[in-house]
């Protein structure tokens, strides 16, 4: 299953059922799961783990060192979970001594071009399209959909079942469940389409997007609109992801509601 003309470092941990076509390269200190799939002239560098019955396609760049002025040359990985797709030319840069790993989930698909810098951690199920780039530090939770060209600034968050729209800058936290678009980023609605397909309940997306409208339609400030949630709306796991992920916001929520020309927009 190992072309004779690919190159495999002795050290590395190669499982069972693994196919590596020709002129691949993988280094010292990888591990590749059973079941994976590294096609010709990608490279696996030092500190790699990849789960099993991954495929990695032809020019990805898996952990190497870290774009970083600060980096001095740490024992860093790269750590991929099961069922992971890397398309071509994707590159994904091993941690630094901050987080010390580079971490993705499982049943992630990266599509070609994309980057993901160091210490960046990724959950469960995304979709990243083609020419995504995230800068360090950002966490991505779990079902999260990021459009083509999109790009987000270092120390981001991305709240789980977010949609991302194509060309957005990302520079503030998204929060869960919603749509973000335009420009600046902001608030165009709840991600029902892909709740629905996850097998969410009308009425649970309705009692979500009652959480939104009080935050981003309403007109109060983030306090009070957080104030009003708690009272008003039942508690559930959905309201309570919501509000204590605003509330653990470094960088403070994208925009929301605002007046164009005299008229009203969510966006």
């Amino acid at each position: 299953m190992i072309h004779p003309l690919t190159y495999v470092h002795p050290e590395a941990k190669i499982g069972d059922n693994v196919q590596i076509d020709a002129f691949a390269v993988i280094h010292k200190d990888v591990e590749i799961g059973e079941g994976s799939y590294i096609a010709s002239h990608a490279t696996i560098m030092e500190g790699a783990r990849i789960g099993k019955n991954c495929r990695v396609f032809p020019g990805a760049v898996i952990s190497a060192i870290p774009q970083d002025l600060k980096f001095k040359g740490e024992n860093t990985q790269v750590i991929i979970g099961d069922n992971c797709t890397i398309r071509e030319c994707v590159t994904i840069n091993r941690g630094t001594s901050d987080k010390e790993v580079t971490r993705i989930g499982n049943n992630c698909l990266i599509m070609a071009y994309s980057h993901i810098a160091h210490d960046c951690v990724i959950g469960n199920n995304c979709i990243f399209s083609n020419d995504t780039t995230l800068a360090g530090h950002i966490v991505v939770g779990d079902y999260v959909t990021l459009a083509g060209l999109v790009a987000v600034q270092q120390f981001v968050r991305i709240g789980s079942h977010a949609y991302v729209t194509g060309g957005s800058m990302v520079r503030k936290d998204v929060p869960p469940y919603v749509k973000a678009a335009r420009e600046p980023l902001s608030y165009v609605g709840v991600n029902s389409v892909g709740l629905k397909r996850r097998g969410y309940s009308t009425e649970k997306v309705n009692e979500i997007l009652d959480i939104f409208r009080i935050l981003y339609v309403k007109g109060y400030n983030v306090a009070k609109a957080m104030r009003i949630i708690e009272a008003e709306i039942p508690v559930s796991d959905e309201r309570d992801e919501i509000l204590t992920f605003i509330r653990e916001s470094n960088r403070g929520i994208m925009r929301g509601y605002t007046r164009r020309n005299g008229n009203d927009d969510i966006g």
